[in-house]
């Protein structure tokens, strides 16, 4: 089945009469496979017969507005939303009733991911296969691991600089705020060691720049003043 004939919700005949939902969590740095796995697993439901939907952040426009697509180039249509507690609702709730799976690709965008998750598999019986970043490019984990998940699926890719196993994401700009989506312009996979080593560089380019603006702050205060 070629996923580029198929809409962001795909029905079938095929439905489980068990109410019971579960979570699937796939996580990892940049990189290392993360939406790859998530879009065969959603296929893989798709062959079976079963009635899938695929959501991700509308903030994510890197390769498409209205698809998941992969660094690669694997896409899969989807539902770009700025939260998911209103998914059910854009999509209607008979639609809602029908489906079986629901795939939510780059998870951490979403602040209200807990509590879709719980309703989705604990009170609507449905199966929820998510991915995202296992924490940020500060190394704080992300709350995906706060879940009742029913399988935990860690991903890794190489380090770009070294290629031993990367587990961390290192971001290559001086911007500081937790959220800027990017790729490979803005993030690398790195291990341990030179996820410290590029910390401590970018920390020390930070000091010099900063102390680059103090000069020449003070150069302009003398200026004034002569004038």
């Amino acid at each position: 089945m070629s996923s580029s004939s198929l809409k962001p919700t795909l029905s079938s005949s095929g439905r489980s009469s068990d109410p019971t939902g579960e979570i699937h969590v796939i996580v990892g740095p940049m990189f290392a496979g993360k939406t790859t796995a998530l879009l065969r697993r959603i296929n893989s439901e798709c062959n079976n017969g079963r009635n899938v939907a695929m959501i991700k952040s509308s903030k994510d426009i890197r390769y498409a507005i209205d698809s998941v697509v992969t660094h690669d180039g694997m896409k899969f249509p989807c539902w770009a939303l700025p939260n998911l507690l209103s998914f059910k609702d854009k999509l209607g709730a008979e639609e809602y009733d029908k489906l079986d799976v629901i795939g939510i690709d780059e998870a951490q965008f979403f602040d209200d991911l807990y509590d879709f998750c719980c309703n989705a598999a604990d009170c609507h019986g449905k199966i929820v296969i998510l991915a995202g970043l296992d924490g940020d490019y500060m190394r704080f984990f992300s709350f995906l691991f706060a879940y009742f998940y029913f399988s935990f699926h860690p991903y890794e890719t190489r380090c770009e600089l070294c290629s031993k196993r990367a587990f961390f994401t290192l971001r290559k700009t001086d911007e500081t705020k937790t959220e800027l989506i990017g790729g490979s312009d803005v993030y690398m996979p790195v291990c341990r060691q030179h996820y410290v080593d590029g910390q401590a560089v970018m920390e020390v380019t930070r000091t010099v720049l900063d102390s680059c603006s103090e000069v020449q702050t003070d150069f302009c205060l003398e200026e004034v003043a002569v004038v």
